[in-house]
């Protein structure tokens, strides 16, 4: 007969204890369930979820869910590769307890992100939580790396009893306006206080540019961290926003025209404690090393953008002139260049400087897009890649010899684009190992062929309320 205290193939020591342990103290909370989260890769967040009184169990023998989920599309069809998109199988999703939370916005219950691991105790090679793991460890090992990460979250809020499928925004006025911060000032406030009832250090909560839209900035942590935040921090936002009759979209763009909704990464590197975009002999206080992995991610980023960009709705925000950063160029604080180099005030910068990664919206798997961004880095730092002239104001007003010399070209304009980048850069697809970056060219194209022959109004309507 198995118990609770055999040994278990996916789980981690003393995870049954401490699960069974916390089942007692949510209980005294009344927590009745706890929700297991993870997300696909077409960046749509997924989740089962099991009794409060269950969580020993799912520590220590995980819950089954199918693999067949690493080829769905975000309207839930499926393609297929050579190995995923069957039926067949089952894998294992493991509370991460080390991330389990109380969620102050959804009363009742809890959170945890999951790692995906086989029936026999083999990490899931699909999973893109241990894909980000396993890309941070080797930066450690091989290089003596660490980084920290954070990413803003951009999001359209519409009112709720708005007809059918339509966006309506719910708050009137101009971009970053007092009136729209009143408007919506109650729901706000409640999203704060949620965030810092669930321990997540806020930065910043704005009206942003587009029609209804706000903006989240949290501080930055860890990269499997930051992106486990994203996914909390997006549920909370989804769950305040209800309880206040409002409904919420994450989506790369809610209407066909305009400013689209954006999820910038910032990154930043170091060694032996010591920030690697501060206080060194390059531009603007960057080392060498931090000057390199600048150029890594630039020189990678229109294979990038298939991962970090990855809707057919991505497109729609993608425009030169909007602060998308659609052209391979960087700035300093020059937030129409794909990668804005950002040094903070004077004072802060050895803890505040970082690289802002523009051309990423929340379409895409946060774990996927900061691995991927990280390995493009390391790849720039082991050949000592450099770092081109920076380019200063908008680099759509550049003379084509211009850009040329200068070598700043347009991203992919095309998602088919962006997979055909990402399928000849070998060196992003053998960071994500076969598994997962065929699992990310049958997706795109799968999304790609998903929306052939609609006009543009008809694809943000198709992705409106996906993500």
């Amino acid at each position: 007969m198995t118990t609770l205290a055999d040994p278990v193939p996916g789980g981690r020591p003393g995870d049954v204890e401490r699960a069974t342990a916390l089942s007692g103290e949510l209980a005294g909370r009344g927590v009745h369930g706890v929700v297991l989260a993870y997300v696909d890769t077409a960046g749509i967040g997924r989740v089962k979820t099991v009794p409060t009184a269950r969580l020993a169990a799912a520590a220590a023998w995980g819950v089954g869910m199918s693999p067949v989920f690493d080829t769905f599309l975000a309207n839930d069809s499926i393609v297929t590769t050579d190995v995923l998109g069957s039926p067949d199988g089952d894998l294992r999703l493991y509370p991460d307890l080390d991330g389990l939370v109380v969620l102050a916005g959804q009363p009742g219950w809890a959170w945890a992100p999951v790692d995906r691991v086989t029936q026999d105790g083999e990490r899931h090679p699909g999973c893109t939580r241990t894909f980000l793991r396993r890309i941070v460890t080797e930066a450690a090992e091989r290089h003596g790396l660490t980084f920290k990460a954070a990413i803003e979250i951009e999001w359209s809020i519409a009112r709720g009893d708005a007809p059918g499928d339509a966006f309506v925004p719910a708050t009137t006025g101009p971009a970053y306006g007092a009136t729209r911060q009143i408007e919506l000032g109650d729901c706000t406030a409640d999203l704060l206080a949620a965030c810092t009832a669930q321990g997540v250090d806020v930065e910043q909560v704005h009206p942003e540019y587009a029609a209804g839209q706000f903006e989240i900035s949290v501080g930055a942590v860890d990269p499997v961290a930051a992106a486990d935040r994203s996914v909390l921090v997006r549920q909370t936002v989804r769950a305040v926003a209800r309880r206040h009759g409002l409904r919420v979209s994450f989506a790369p763009a809610v209407v066909g025209r305009g400013v689209g909704n954006g999820g910038h990464v910032h990154l930043s590197a170091w060694r032996d404690g010591t920030n690697l975009h501060a206080g060194g002999e390059g531009r603007y206080g960057m080392t060498a090393q931090a000057e390199s992995l600048t150029a890594g991610i630039l020189a990678h980023l229109p294979a990038l953008t298939a991962v970090t960009a990855p809707s057919p709705a991505s497109r729609l925000r993608l425009k030169p002139s909007q602060w998308a950063g659609v052209f391979t160029a960087w700035g300093h604080e020059t937030r129409e260049t794909a990668l804005r180099v950002v040094t903070g005030t004077a004072g802060l910068r050895d803890r505040a400087a970082n690289l802002e990664i523009k051309p990423v919206d929340l379409a895409a798997n946060p774990y996927l897009a900061i691995g991927a961004l990280i390995a493009a880095g390391v790849d720039g730092l082991t050949s000592s890649a450099v770092l081109p002239d920076e380019t200063t104001g908008d680099p759509a007003h550049l003379g084509e010899a211009e850009a040329a010399a200068r070598g700043v070209s347009r991203l992919p304009e095309s998602l088919e684009r962006a997979v055909e980048a990402f399928r000849d850069d070998e060196a992003l697809r053998t960071a994500l190992g076969p598994v997962l970056a065929d699992a990310v060219i049958a997706v795109r194209r799968g999304e790609q062929a998903s929306v052939a022959g609609l006009d543009d109004d008809q694809v943000a309507a198709a992705y409106r309320w996906v993500y």
